[in-house]
């Protein structure tokens, strides 16, 4: 149903676009105009919950897109935008007219004003900072006002890089001391103000070295500005009217669409290696385990790639190229050779050949660890997306890698499943109606509506279970959409107990991407790049919808987030809540005590000290993030410090939590560490890191209570491998 309505909706939009646009001239044939009129009309044709483009609309996108260009109020002047004002109700017929007068103007003197910026930056850094003065800068940009003229603007910087090399020199002159006598112990010594610093110390010279480590700082950032094209900020001006509409309707430009493909898949066509630019070349900083330069072994971390050339032709001169275009030439097509120039890191130079391959980012993929809990054997399922290849769905995806993992578990004897969804951003529609059918018989998963249209039921219509037994979901404020999606499936059918946060991000809406080449005929402006358009609203199958309100958990377990503000009801522009009639269908009959089992946790949570020292430093966070107003006098500076990290070393323990429980990798993945010591590394970092995770210590409480001998046994037998 959905692929019928995606295809109406690009019917639709083809059949007028192809009148609209074909025929349709500039007095200058310009790509932005033509990509703002495109966009425009097919957010008003296509969106969910369209708006209307009027003069609201219009102030909007003018106080958002300049907070975007200079959040932090540092280089535009009130001057500037009095000068702007003038257009804060006419973005609107500009968007009718394809005019982008508006943008032109905000761009070009923010040119001119980030040229200015560096000859501030480089003024003030040039002169010695007064530590001992008693001021403060106030880091609230959003209550600031712009600066009134050139002398307020340069006063702000000056503020801002003492605040960014204050923290600098404090830290080398606990270096240089601590690097001075290696028996001092500064944690547990009395503050030390500025005149407190000894003699050896010399502070002329390390305040010097710390206002230069802040130059080079900024250097690399505007290096990095430099990069920047007139269409990378036209990019964000299309950003800021698109997300008018909502926070997850978005423009990708096509270098961003292959981002955005390669992070939805897991995968891409390369050489395996992630890079960094340097003024030298391009860095390799990781190689990717499995990856062709891995497997080569002819490159390493630190050599730097100065030419790149396709096989038999000249190569390329990358020095000084954008990062971007660099990566645009050393990527290519499955089985092709690319020849790079290499300066390895002993300083002498080579000719590399590379033949490019698929490459899997085994981080973006399901993972499982067995857990041993004495006399019983429990399993953990990590997911943290739900992937797919769009292009070919019979390839790896999420829900048959979780079907895999399961019935690894299962062979290696698990009587209960944890399948952690933290920090799950979501992805694929189809793969969570898929992976939701593996613990249940079958039934509706997920209702889906489109505006102004009836709704539709995703059901799982396959019999066959997975995995009947014991399962906990753990989530957090960060498990959005899909995960939210499956997390309420389960809790709704009974199928789950739902640990972790009061609740999670609250998305819910469904998103199609449109490549905008595939609705304009004749287009001679090269590739367009591609919209995520929020076209549908999904709801769980007892009606509700997940949309701000999320999941709710059946244990709620804080966190370091619990008082942060984060989720969908805090993004801006966000579609409100609602809900419709519920699809038909029957609770899960399997748990005899998945109430006693809830009661028992929470029970258990009440009287955890260490749950009580994460709510505590969950609360100390909030402080820490609401505190503004910061002193830069050094004195002051470093109490405030000490208070702080008196506070901090009392969450120290939080990271030495030792459950009691094992976790290891499962047979196939023990035999690929003899091939692959980086991956045995991170797991056994992985495996570490769950040992000190109270969450899952918690659900394998829980599973314990939900164990096997309290789950009725179906009459069918459980299929080897769903799917």
């Amino acid at each position: 149903m959905k692929k019928n309505f995606i295809l109406a909706l690009l019917v639709i939009l083809v059949a007028v676009a192809s009148c609209s646009f074909t025929n349709k001239s500039f007095e200058n044939d310009d790509k932005d105009k033509f990509l703002l009129e495109l966009i425009s009309y097919v957010l008003e044709r296509g969106h969910y919950e369209p708006k209307e483009i009027n003069d609201s609309f219009s102030s909007n996108v003018f106080d958002d897109f300049i907070d975007i260009v200079d959040p932090t109020k540092r280089y535009f002047l009130q001057s500037d935008v009095r000068e702007f004002e003038k257009y804060r109700f006419m973005i609107d017929d500009e968007i009718r007219n394809t005019d982008i007068t508006f943008f032109n103007i905000v761009y070009q003197r923010l040119m001119v004003r980030m040229k200015e910026a560096k000859e501030i930056y480089n003024e003030v850094l040039s002169q010695p900072f007064d530590y001992t003065v008693d001021e403060a800068i106030e880091i609230d940009y959003d209550e600031q006002e712009f600066a009134s003229n050139e002398n307020e603007l340069k006063e702000r910087w000056r503020k801002q890089l003492k605040y960014n090399t204050l923290n600098i020199f404090d830290n080398k002159i606990d270096n240089t001391i601590s690097d001075a006598d290696e028996d001092v112990n500064l944690d547990s010594k009395p503050v030390m103000y500025f005149n407190d610093i000894p003699n050896s110390v010399d502070k002329v010279a390390t305040e010097e070295e710390a206002r230069e480590i802040t130059k080079n700082t900024l250097d690399e950032f505007f290096d990095f500005v430099d990069d920047l094209e007139r269409k990378d900020w036209f990019v964000q001006y299309l950003n800021t009217i698109v997300e008018e509409f909502d926070p997850h309707t978005f423009y990708f430009a096509p270098e961003e669409k292959e981002i955005f493909d390669i992070g939805i898949s897991g995968k891409f066509e390369g050489i395996g290696a992630r890079l960094q630019k340097k003024p030298e070349g391009a860095k390799i900083v990781e190689i990717i385990s499995g990856g062709p330069v891995w497997r080569d072994q002819s490159l390493e971390v630190g050599d730097e790639i100065l030419k790149v050339g396709q096989e038999g032709e000249e190569p390329i001169n990358i020095v000084g190229m954008r990062l971007e275009d660099a990566i645009k030439l050393i990527k290519g097509p499955e089985g092709s050779v690319v020849d790079l120039t290499v300066r390895k890191v002993d300083g002498t130079i080579e000719t590399v050949s590379i033949t490019r391959d698929v490459v899997e980012l085994e981080e973006s993929y399901a993972k499982s660890a067995s857990i041993d809990a004495g006399s019983q054997k429990y399993g953990l399922i990590d997911l943290p997306k739900f992937y797919v290849d769009f292009e070919d769905y019979t390839k790896r995806n999420a829900a048959t890698d979780v079907a895999k993992e399961i019935e690894r578990l299962k062979e290696a004897g698990a009587e209960g499943i944890i399948l952690d969804l933290r920090d799950n951003g979501g992805g694929s529609l189809k793969t969570v109606v898929e992976m939701a059918g593996l613990f249940i018989k079958d039934g509706p998963i997920v209702q889906v509506r489109s505006s102004g249209q009836r709704k539709e039921v995703h059901e799982d219509k396959d019999e066959r279970v997975q995995w009947d037994g014991p399962l906990v979901i753990l989530v957090n404020e960060l498990s959005a959409s899909a995960s939210e999606i499956l997390a309420a499936a389960m809790q709704d059918y009974k199928r789950a107990v739902i640990i972790g946060s009061k609740q999670t991000f609250g998305k819910g809406t469904v998103q199609n991407v449109i490549p905008l080449d595939n609705i304009v005929r004749g287009n001679e402006h090269g590739d367009l790049g591609a919209i995520k358009l929020t076209t549908q609203k999904f709801y769980r199958i007892n009606g509700g919808s997940t949309q701000l309100e999320g999941v709710k958990s059946d244990i709620v377990v804080p966190d370091r987030y619990s008082y942060i503000d984060l989720g969908e009801r805090d993004q801006q522009n966000p579609l409100g809540w609602d809900k419709i009639t519920p699809a038909d269908y029957k609770v899960w009959d399997g748990y005899i005590d998945l109430d006693e089992a809830v009661k028992n946790s929470k029970e258990r949570m009440a009287n955890n000290e260490q749950i009580k020292l994460i709510d505590e430093n969950a609360k100390w966070l909030k402080d820490q993030q609401d505190e503004n107003l910061i002193s830069l006098k050094y004195d002051s500076y470093v109490s405030k410090e000490q208070e702080a990290k008196k506070r901090s070393d009392r969450f120290k323990s939080l990271k030495d939590y030792d459950s009691k429980l094992s976790f290891g990798s499962l047979q196939y993945e023990t035999e690929l560490f003899t091939k692959d010591s980086v991956l045995r590394e991170k797991r056994d970092r992985w495996h570490k890191n769950l040992a000190r995770d109270i969450y899952v210590e918690e659900a394998v409480n829980v599973l314990k209570d939900l164990h096997q001998n309290n789950i009725k046994r179906k009459e069918n037998k459980l299929a080897s491998v769903k799917g």
